[in-house]
């Protein structure tokens, strides 16, 4: 395992992007254990990218337009809906003050979602990993599957941490309903303007 590789997944990960947006909503509405839940879900939804550029399915989303387009719009209008949810206080910033199982699971399955409908994430293993594998390595496969372990983990641990901040001044925001008015909409927006870059974004 690199420095090289351990380095640059974290600059990665712990750049701002929808999973740390929607692990932060998560730690601010529902607390620290709804933080660890958007966190678990998150990390569940890189599996299929990485999956998909370990198999070599990603180099397809490289190559089809109509395939990239398909997915990427996908994951623009799930956003908007995050984004218009999120302003209506049913989304990502609906408070609670306890977080049951059916909660759980909603969290859970949109962080999942979130980042399964990336298509950019697909094409960002197929270049990333590989980069890190040598050209004489006697088991590739192997090895870009403990990449991929040690990346989640990182993600898991990183989201995790950015979650428990949130939580940690939770109870400031919520007890102030200006703020979290201004809270909502910045979130939204958020959502909203992630959604317009993917919408934008190119093979």
């Amino acid at each position: 395992m690199s420095v090289e590789f351990l380095v640059t997944s974290f600059i990665v990960i712990v750049s701002p992007g929808t999973g740390v947006l929607y692990t932060l909503a998560a730690g601010l509405s529902r607390g620290s254990r709804a933080s660890v839940v958007a966190a678990f879900g998150c990390t569940i939804g890189i599996v299929p990218h990485m999956a998909a550029a370990i198999m070599g399915l990603a180099a397809l989303l490289h190559t089809s337009a109509l395939a990239f387009q398909t997915f990427k719009y996908l994951g623009v209008a799930y956003l908007l809906y995050m984004a218009w949810n999120t302003l209506h206080e049913r989304g990502a910033l609906r408070v609670e003050k306890e977080v049951g199982a059916r909660s759980a699971i909603q969290v859970t399955v949109t962080g999942i979602l979130i980042n399964i409908l990336n298509p950019k994430l697909s094409i960002f293993f197929l270049a990333f990993l590989p980069q890190f594998v040598s050209a004489g390595e006697l088991n590739p496969l192997s090895h870009m599957l403990a990449l991929s372990a040690v990346f989640m983990l990182m993600t898991f641990v990183i989201f995790v941490g950015y979650g428990l901040f949130a939580a940690s001044i939770r109870d400031h925001v919520i007890s102030r309903p200006r703020v979290l008015t201004w809270m909502r909409r910045t979130f939204a927006s958020a959502f909203a303007a992630l959604g317009a870059k993917l919408a934008f974004a190119e093979r």
